[in-house]
């Protein structure tokens, strides 16, 4: 978990969002997910304020993990760049990447969906790097977000 609207809350009061913990064992629990898995918090912030530190962490936490199958929540706005660096890394694990464009919180994000997605997708491919939104796919080298629609599609 990296943080990203996927985990954000609302402040009523001051009309602001902010993090607080992650929603992830909640949303598998909502899910029903019988998956056996093992959650780590990284960090807790907007992908925005994402350094190349902060990259540098995940893949060595990569790197490190003694599983070759990973789902890393990321805020949407830089998820391509932090696909990048883990893809680059050539890593011998599956490696997929997801977000939500809506906070969970709100009640009708599409984090729910996503992350099922990533779920199914990361024992489904081979060893890569993968960024799973809205039901498709992307390989870590031909994903881009469109800042108009908000939506994932593959590089020209």
């Amino acid at each position: 978990m990296t943080g990203g609207t996927f985990d954000k809350e609302y402040d009523e009061i001051n009309g602001r969002l902010y993090f607080k913990d992650t929603h992830i064992q909640e949303m598998l629990t909502l899910g029903r997910s019988k998956l056996e898995v093992d959650i780590r918090t990284l960090m807790m912030i907007d992908s925005l304020d994402m350094k190349d530190s902060d990259r540098d962490l995940i893949l060595q936490q990569s790197q490190n993990a003694d599983v070759d199958k990973i789902v890393i929540t990321h805020g949407t706005d830089t998820m391509e760049n932090t696909a990048q660096v883990l893809g680059q890394a050539k890593l011998n694990k599956t490696i997929v990447l997801t977000g939500a464009m809506i906070p969970y919180k709100f009640g009708s994000s599409d984090g729910l969906f996503n992350l099922g997605s990533a779920l199914a997708f990361v024992q489904a491919l081979p060893h890569g790097v993968y960024v799973a939104m809205n039901g498709k796919i992307f390989t870590w080298d031909k994903v881009t977000k469109n800042r108009q629609t908000g939506e994932f599609k593959e590089k020209a």
